[in-house]
């Protein structure tokens, strides 16, 4: 019996069905069926373990699947990720006219792992995935809010003719509801239905704002320099950390584009050259990069404005202008990260190799030395970076196609270049958590 084996896992709520594949003659040896539960996943081990030299393929490591390929990292197994439309082509050319059994998936997950192109590698969660978890509840609780603010408008437009404003506040609708004076029994249940929407969505907004400086806080202790671009605060800057992960998974700033949905379809058939809006790729990540263009688009002398003013002035549409934009913010944050993957750790948190070389005689004498030099060194540095975040940053924008500074140019404030940074970010991340 060969021991190099492929051990396909197809999850399912109730069981999990495995198919054990020769690596070599790709032929299945063994099969089975064991409950998703722990006396399940015991005996499920113990079968596994027949065979020495084995990987285990896991379909949807981000879903189904997730719970037991994490299971099986933290013993030790290696797993790899299989999506599920990979499987599913190769259980549509394969023979057996389409059949579709938990088995016949098991055989095509395992087929797709040991063909290794779309297929990635399980690594166990880190901060990351918790940074993606605090999103998601973020966009849940904005999701409630926003129901409970259009359920509040429809009262508010029965109960008081034209209703209320547009951009709607719990402080406003409580000083708006408490000069209403129903007579009628209907309009007195409105009133109180109403009220009890403002007290939802007090309730939602002291969520949000605590959700807020969680994510804040995973940010910041990731060592990202994703808030120095302008356009992206705490919010932003998580919700792109949580969906790209590792960074080197993209060959290119031209995949990364292609994985966020920024890069257009080229449609073109003999002379006619022609593209087309793309609507598929991550579209959460997609959406933080239209917070960011629309960011910079919106304030005068930003290198995003000036170069959307010139798009339209080569006679593109609004839109057109704005994909443009986007295009080229998606290569600025692809550049930041590559730069910030050489000090983030892999679960994203920074890295202690720098500060270690240093211990080779003595710990007094290198930090005198590395003490002086710093308030020196700071200033001309700030002072340089200001400059090339102002002029260099935006000519190399119109030279490599991505506009990467982080605040518009103001030869005026050059000496106060570090509060002059922080101001943008500042002023985006205040309405971060209603227009995110």
């Amino acid at each position: 019996m060969n021991d190099d084996v492929m051990i396909a896992v197809d999850p399912h709520k109730a069981h999990n069905t495995l198919a054990v594949m020769d690596r070599v003659s790709r032929v299945v040896v063994d099969s089975g069926e064991f409950a998703n539960s722990d006396a399940g996943y015991v005996e499920m081990m113990r079968f596994a373990r027949r065979w020495r030299c084995r990987r285990c393929a896991v379909e949807g490591c981000h879903g189904a699947g997730r719970s037991l390929a994490q299971r099986l990292v933290v013993d030790g197994e290696v797993v790899v990720d299989v999506p599920a439309k990979l499987a599913a082509r190769i259980r549509v050319f394969s023979q057996g006219h389409g059949r579709k059994t938990d088995r016949d998936d098991a055989n095509s997950i395992a087929l797709a792992a040991l063909d290794g192109s779309g297929v990635s590698t399980v690594r166990r969660d880190s901060s990351l995935d918790s940074l993606r978890l605090w999103c998601d509840r973020r966009e849940e609780l904005v999701a409630a809010r926003t129901r409970a603010v259009c359920r509040l408008h429809r009262l508010l437009a029965e109960l008081t003719p034209g209703g209320a404003r547009r951009e709607l506040s719990a402080a406003m609708a409580a000083s708006l509801l408490g000069r209403i004076r129903p007579r009628h029994e209907v309009a007195k249940v409105r009133k109180a239905l109403a009220l009890s929407y403002v007290e939802e969505i007090r309730r939602i907004d002291g969520e949000i704002k605590a959700v807020r400086g969680r994510i804040g806080d995973l940010v910041d202790d990731s060592g990202t320099t994703l808030t120095e671009l302008y356009g992206i605060g705490p919010v932003v800057a998580g919700r792109i950390l949580a969906e790209v992960g590792d960074i080197h998974r993209f060959k290119s700033k031209d995949h990364f584009a292609t994985y966020n949905g920024t890069a257009p379809i080229d449609v073109s058939s003999g002379e006619q050259q022609r593209h087309r809006l793309s609507r598929a790729g991550n579209r959460r990540l997609n959406y933080a990069l239209y917070i960011m263009a629309v960011t910079q688009i919106r304030n005068p002398g930003t290198p995003g404005r000036v170069y959307y003013e010139r798009k339209r002035g080569e006679g593109k549409t609004g839109k057109e202008a704005l994909r443009c934009l986007k295009r080229r913010l998606s290569d600025a944050v692809y550049r930041q990260l590559i730069a910030d993957a050489g000090k983030l750790a892999v679960c994203g948190s920074p890295t202690t190799a720098k500060p270690t070389p240093p211990t080779s005689t003595s710990p007094s004498r290198p930090s005198r030395p590395a003490t002086p030099p710093r308030p020196r060194t700071r200033r001309p540095v700030s002072t340089r970076s200001s400059r090339s975040t102002g002029k260099t940053t935006f000519s190399s924008a119109s030279r490599s196609s991505t506009p990467t500074s982080s605040s518009p140019k103001h030869s005026s404030t050059r000496p106060n270049t570090s509060n002059r940074r922080q101001k943008p970010a500042r002023a985006w991340q205040r309405g971060a958590v209603t227009s995110d």
